[in-house]
């Protein structure tokens, strides 16, 4: 007697609970090795008879393992799919694709959303212009919450005024501040940027020359090289700066200048300190920073305008650069409204008042415009500490009320 080769090797007989969409119970039998996508074959040959002469119907289609809740492949067998016996099975039909939208449809669908969209700023005030007004403008708002370190450039610029003022009415102060103007000129006349040194003698030039180029053009290398190209065959390239270095070398030269010192000694000596400090205001762009943001395709004088506006940071300078550029580099040398409330509560206060009369006040607000970092410094000094103090405890109140 012949038997067939798969009724011999055949698997585990399996009974399922099937279960149709309409409706329709019954009990099916399949082997363990039985594919998913012939089980629903067969059922669907049970509810629907005829349903296979269209072979869509069964990929329309689907089995769902009731206890586990997941949909079984076609590909896969009653064993792979850990199918069980008396296991319930939903005969699902599947959800068919929502239709492709026609051109009107998609039209309308993108009018809808336009119409659901936001007011933009424009359109509320245009909406609003009829209405009273009950609440304080928003842009007062805004001015009103200003940055204290960017207010206190102009309190400062300000303030200084008012010292120099003061101290000029000090028989004091002109020694004192002689004493300042001595190391201030040590310390200007001796430095030299190394890095932007280095870049210099990198590409050839000398040494001397390239510390003479730094000093003359305020430590910038585009500027410091220009120089060095234009006066390559100066005769005088060579020659040192006037400086506390070079008086043994210059001193030929001072005596032509003896008359012209002998007449200008009727002038204010504390004004010509004065003068001298305020040289010390002059911008130097940190020569790395200048690079980098020229590499991105900013024009030289734009990236020192950012970094000036920056205190030499090469991040907010680029943001500057990217940004609407405010403040401007013409606002930071102004000073704040003196008559303003804010100034005037400054000037009231008798901390202040006292400090003003300080020369090393004079030279700590000197030394915070020049480079904003050393606040911190002159906070914690005993002498201009308070002062600073006061300054920023007025402006907290008024910038609150």
């Amino acid at each position: 007697m012949f038997v067939q080769e798969e009724k011999i090797f055949a698997g585990k007989v399996l009974r399922l609970h099937v279960c149709a969409f309409d409706g329709a119970e019954w009990l099916e039998e399949a082997t363990e090795d039985t594919s998913v996508e012939k089980l629903k074959e067969r059922c669907l040959k049970h509810c629907a008879p005829g349903s296979l002469e269209d072979p869509k119907n069964v990929t329309h289609h689907k089995l769902i393992h009731a206890a586990s809740e997941r949909v079984l492949s076609d590909a896969k067998t009653l064993l792979e799919e850990h199918v069980q016996d008396e296991d319930v099975i939903l005969l699902i039909r599947k959800r068919a694709p929502a239709p492709l939208p026609k051109m009107a449809e998609v039209s309308a669908e993108e009018k809808n959303k336009q119409e659901q969209r936001a007011p933009d700023r424009d359109a509320i005030f245009r909406a609003t212009a009829s209405l009273p007004s009950h609440n304080m403008d928003r842009a007062v708002v805004q001015t009103s919450a200003r940055d204290f370190q960017t207010e206190l450039r102009k309190i400062l610029v300000s303030l200084i005024e008012v010292a120099q003022k003061l101290l000029a009415l000090n028989p004091d102060a002109v020694e004192l501040f002689r004493k300042a103007n001595a190391m201030l000129d040590e310390d200007e006349d001796e430095h030299v940027d190394e890095a932007a040194l280095r870049q210099l003698t990198e590409m050839g030039f000398p040494e001397t020359r390239a510390a003479k180029a730094l000093r003359l053009n305020h430590m910038s290398v585009p500027q410091a090289m220009e120089w060095l190209i234009e006066h390559a065959e100066d005769p005088t390239i060579d020659t040192p700066l006037p400086g506390p270095a070079s008086q043994g070398e210059v001193g030929a030269e001072a005596a032509p200048a003896a008359g012209t010192s002998e007449e200008e000694e009727g002038r204010d000596e504390l004004t010509e300190i004065f003068r001298k400090i305020r040289r010390r205001r002059e911008f130097r762009a940190d020569a790395r920073a200048v690079i980098s943001l020229m590499e991105m395709g900013f024009d030289e004088k734009e990236v020192i305008d950012a970094l000036r506006v920056s205190n030499n940071q090469q991040n907010a300078a680029c943001e500057w650069l990217l940004g609407d550029r405010r403040p401007s580099p013409e606002e930071l040398d102004k000073g704040i409204d003196p008559e303003s409330p804010l100034f005037q509560a400054i000037l009231d206060n008798p901390v202040v008042q006292l400090g003003l009369t300080n020369p090393k006040t004079l030279l700590a607000f000197e030394d915070m415009l020049e480079n904003p970092l050393n606040s911190t410094q002159w906070m914690n000094d005993p002498e201009t500490g308070p002062v600073m103090l006061q300054i920023s405890r007025i402006f907290q109140t008024l910038n609150r009320t």
